[in-house]
């Protein structure tokens, strides 16, 4: 699909979203009816007055083609800040995430462009002990480290750490914020803010100025676990809004994961409710990464013997030193446990696995969950 640009096309997404009673799942459903805002615009009332859920006085507010300020006002914020606005028809647009019953028209984001990177969502409690900041940050940097990004909501507690253990571990994460863009929440998280967008993005569906109102954030938990493979809770009391984001990827088809905690503790219950309905019980990121990993190797590029967008499937290159052409010329797509490697190449461990990493930073080796490894090229299978 081609990514068209410039304000006017986007004139007619933002208009339509502020036409009263459009909401996301109208907004969808007019969008698979008429293809387009344009064409929603251009549509007779009779045609209007067919879609289920859209009121008599949203068609009226249609038909007067009403493109409101809005647009302009948020064409100049985006221009100024250096935000975009990514609609349903970008390629841009997370695959998963316009899957999802009601997904937002559009995204406003600011830092990097989103790609088809696998996401696990993980959330918690504004309150946490310090075995839960220690939990999510170290669960974070694991899965950073294995090629994973990290979406959280920058909430203070659980999400603030959750962002950190990404962006120490060097990977990237992204920030679904409760209110508009312009408006830091919580204010001690400018530093965080900025940090996110400068290796990943900070993205909401909301406008630009709008304040961090209560009734954003349960709106808020679907993105971030429409945008994920699966949801980690980490600490949440009984009623808590990570609770609403397990439920929502429930709804979703998405896993759910939650850490056990103190079982003395009022910010360990949820997490415990969940663990009795069937949620995945979350000890270290492999727990993660073995549930996923059916999904990761059939659904994204980098795993062994499949195509994808992205990161692709090299020759093998010159350069390599020594060891790591011996190593390399003993994979093949077939994954091959540490253990095995170790015994036919006749080398410890600790040696291989830091070759093995260096290939995997050339897009030549791709880790799987329990320490097995395999060769990202195909031709090698042949």
């Amino acid at each position: 699909m081609v990514i068209r640009s410039g304000r006017d096309r986007l004139d007619p997404w933002v208009a339509l979203r502020h036409i009263p009673g459009v909401g996301p799942l109208i907004f969808k459903r007019l969008l698979d009816r008429f293809g387009s805002p344009e064409n929603v615009f251009a549509a007779t009332r009779h045609e209007l007055g067919k879609i289920e859920g859209l009121a008599e006085k949203s068609i009226n507010a249609v038909m007067h083609k009403d493109f409101s300020g809005a647009a302009k006002s948020d064409a100049s914020f985006c221009k100024k800040s250096g935000c975009r606005i990514i609609t349903l028809d970008d390629e841009e647009y997370p695959d998963r995430l316009a899957a999802i019953p009601d997904p937002p028209p559009y995204l406003y984001a600011l830092g990097r462009r989103l790609t088809s990177v696998p996401a696990i969502a993980v959330v918690g409690t504004r309150n946490p002990t310090r075995y839960g900041v220690s939990m999510a940050r170290r669960l974070c940097a694991d899965l950073s480290a294995m090629g994973f990004l990290i979406v959280s909501g920058m909430a203070r507690g659980i999400d603030s750490a959750a962002h950190l253990g990404a962006l120490d571990a060097g990977g990237e994460t992204i920030a679904v914020l409760g209110s508009g863009l312009s408006v830091i929440y919580p204010p001690e998280n400018r530093r965080l803010y900025y940090r996110i967008a400068e290796n990943g993005a900070v993205i909401s569906e909301l406008p630009l100025a709008e304040q961090p109102n209560a009734y954003n954030f349960p709106a808020r938990n679907r993105i971030i676990s429409g945008m994920s493979l699966g949801t980690v809770v980490v600490e949440a009391a009984k009623k808590s809004g990570s609770l609403i984001t397990a439920r929502l990827a429930a709804e979703q088809g998405r896993e759910v994961f939650a850490v056990p905690g103190n079982i003395n503790s009022s910010k360990s219950t949820g997490a415990h409710d969940l663990l009795k309905q069937g949620a995945k019980l979350v000890e270290k990121a492999e727990d993660i990464v073995e549930e996923l990993a059916p999904l990761v190797v059939s659904g994204y590029s980098g795993a062994c013997g499949f195509d994808g967008p992205g990161r692709g499937a090299p020759e093998k290159p010159e350069g390599l030193t020594p060891e790591e052409s011996r190593v390399y010329d003993l994979l093949d797509p077939y994954p091959a446990h540490i253990d095995e490697l170790s015994t036919r190449l006749d080398m410890d461990a600790g040696p291989l696995l830091a070759i093995l990493l260096n290939l995997e930073l050339k897009g030549m080796v791709m880790q799987m969950p329990g320490k097995y490894f395999c060769s990202t090229a195909e031709h090698k299978s042949e």
